[in-house]
């Protein structure tokens, strides 16, 4: 079950954001890599997403009691008050607001922050009233690169980090899909809305296939584009990416741990380029 912390800070899923947020910032090439600067980067993204953890758990108590995936969170248990949880999230927040701010650059804290803010004002509250909350909540994940761009002194209309953002918009939208499969019990309890699928399951849709074909067609960007270097093994590398996803499209099983795992391999690769470019 893990400790109450755990629960509450969800630690695993806003490390992801942290991690996003270094790719990001290694997308952008000029300035040698600087280990102070990750390591503030990285800590500063992961805290904002864990005070946003605690918010939304503090916010949806009341559903969260009602479905089996997170009724053994802190708050459905009783094992913390709602006013401890709002401090906390609030001190874990500023905390890591102030690390992105450490080095004088206001673009990084300040997309943090609205980061946080449209998914605890827009999508949390949305998401018990209208399928468009999926839509609207995917563009929280799309932020922590940018974070990371602007890190790095990147401009925020470059061509580069449009389409890296981008591409973890359009992963997030089929992703939540095969979410809603697994829970939909549960979402359905709790009053969540979800999108409706005329078939037997979501990843034999015409839909989510078509999703996949945008997500296939938006990571052959990356080298095209110049977002990353357009080399023999860049392609590789890609290619077994996508390839090894959608090999999974056969295994319900295998499906969505693969697809969990995109945005991670993804950004791993992208830090290997950068840093075998010195």
């Amino acid at each position: 079950m893990g400790s109450r912390w755990s629960r509450l800070f969800r630690p695993r899923l806003a490390l992801l954001n942290g991690v996003t947020a270094v790719g990001g910032y290694c997308l952008y090439p000029p300035p040698p890599l600087q280990f102070i600067l990750l390591v503030s980067l990285l800590c500063g993204v992961t805290l904002v997403a864990m005070g946003g953890s605690a918010f939304n758990q503090l916010m949806e108590r009341d559903i969260d009691a009602l479905m089996v995936r997170t009724m053994s969170r802190p708050l459905p248990r009783g094992e913390m008050s709602p006013w401890t949880v709002a401090a906390v999230a609030l001190c874990t927040i500023v905390a890591g607001l102030v690390l992105l701010a450490v080095h004088h650059q206001p673009l990084p804290p300040f997309f943090a922050l609205l980061s946080l803010l449209w998914y605890l004002i827009i999508y949390t509250p949305l998401k018990r009233r209208s399928t468009l909350a999926l839509l609207l909540g995917a563009f929280c994940g799309a932020f922590a690169p940018l974070v990371g761009w602007t890190m790095a002194g990147g401009a925020v209309a470059d061509h580069r980090i449009v389409i890296f953002s981008g591409l973890l918009f359009i992963w997030q939208i089929p992703h939540f899909w095969l979410l809603q499969e697994r829970h939909q019990a549960d979402y359905r309890r709790a009053g969540i809305r979800l999108v409706e699928f005329h078939t037997t399951t979501i990843s034999r849709s015409s839909l989510f296939r078509l999703w996949l074909a945008a997500l296939a067609a938006t990571t052959l960007m990356l080298p095209t584009l110049g977002c990353i270097e357009s080399t023999p093994l860049s392609w590789f590398l890609l290619l077994l990416l996508l390839f090894s996803t959608l090999a999974c499209l056969r295994s319900e099983r295998l499906l969505f741990p693969a697809f969990s795992l995109f945005p991670l391999t993804l950004t791993l690769m992208v830090v290997l380029f950068r840093v075998a470019l010195g």
